[in-house]
């Protein structure tokens, strides 16, 4: 899958980006006040891939090294003090 193209997915919530096979190339996340994290895991109930804790009232860019984070399916499990993550994939 790698060298394929770029897609982007926006969520404001927890749960399913609804994309299946994928990997994580980027990741954007608007913060709130308070203690912002997200953490994404691969598919409903899987292992953790991605747990990060953010700076509050801002926005920030996460690039992921290499081919990415190979998941079977993007899904935000907490997404505490965000309004809204951006996640690229392929």
């Amino acid at each position: 899958m790698a060298g394929s193209d770029v897609k982007a997915k926006r969520l404001a919530a927890t749960g399913s980006a609804g994309v299946g096979p994928a990997r994580i190339r980027q990741i954007q996340v608007l913060t709130t006040t308070g203690t912002p994290r997200l953490t994404i895991t691969d598919g409903n109930g899987g292992a953790t891939v991605l747990d990060l804790d953010f700076l509050a009232s801002d926005s920030h860019s996460v690039n992921i090294p290499a081919e990415g984070i190979r998941v079977s399916d993007i899904y935000v499990s907490a997404f505490t003090a965000c309004t809204a993550v951006t996640v690229f994939y392929n």
